[in-house]
């Protein structure tokens, strides 16, 4: 006759630890996929003074803009996973004063309604991409995509009509291999649902690319950026000093046409 099965499992305590390791990490997996929004996304929502300007199209607040009588170069700029799109003037000492600007904001941020995913960044990218291509038809349209924006930015590279010109700064290669850098004790390819692979959307575009990694950089690692440039033979990468945040301080970085 057997023993009871609690007598059994005290014999052998590394069944019980083995189990309940087990059932945390499974846990922990759940938690990470019902939750990776809220890790992936920062949205502000508050009212600051800035010199950009709302851009309304259609009645809908879809971002901020610094615009120029008969601009040189129109630029679409997909910003980073925090804040808003009327925080990013300070992008503007970067740019030439003939140019224009237009800050996407993301569904889910600043004063738009929505939530923010792979999706919903991606066609709000898009529309506002044809809408500035029916404005300015003739004018070069080019895309500055930053952190997280360089996804939807990569992705306007594989759609019609493309831009004249991308630049990305502190990107990545592919959002799985961030995730995976910081989290590898996770399967999180399996588990990351807004995976942006910006060397598949790239693949076939041929207009000129300029990255811009930081070496210091904790948040998306340099190495992403390198291998960005390595898999594109239309890219060009510019390494930059200090962190992930320090990139709009430099005077290495130029968004020009």
């Amino acid at each position: 006759m057997k023993p009871p099965l609690t007598r059994r499992l005290s014999r052998r305590p590394w069944l019980v630890i083995g189990g309940l390791v087990t059932l945390a990490y499974v846990v922990l997996c759940a938690l990470v996929g019902l939750n990776q929004r809220s890790l992936l996304y920062f949205p502000s929502h508050s009212t600051a003074s800035t010199p950009l300007r709302p851009w309304i199209v259609g009645g809908e607040l879809i971002g901020y803009s610094r615009t120029v009588a008969q601009p040189k170069a129109v630029w679409l700029m997909t910003h980073g996973n925090g804040g808003q799109a009327d925080g990013r003037a300070y992008v503007l000492p970067r740019m030439s004063r003939a140019d224009s600007l237009y800050v996407l904001e993301y569904p889910g941020y600043g004063l738009r309604a929505g939530n923010p995913s792979k999706d919903s960044m991606n066609a709000a990218a898009l529309a506002a991409y044809q809408t500035l291509r029916r404005e300015f038809p003739g004018t070069p349209l080019c895309v500055l995509g930053e952190s997280i924006g360089s996804g939807p930015a990569s992705y306007l590279g594989s759609v019609l009509a493309p831009p004249d010109k991308i630049i990305l700064v502190v990107p990545f290669d592919t959002l799985a291999n961030v995730a995976s850098h910081h989290m590898p004790f996770l399967p999180v390819r399996l588990l990351l649902r807004n995976n942006w692979d910006n060397i598949s959307a790239l693949k076939t575009y041929t207009g000129p690319i300029e990255i811009y990694g930081a070496i210091n950089d904790q948040v998306i690692d340099f190495k992403h950026a390198k291998n960005l440039a390595a898999q594109l033979k239309n890219a060009t990468l510019i390494t930059l000093e200090g962190g992930h945040n320090d990139w709009s301080v430099s005077e290495r970085v130029r968004i020009e046409r």
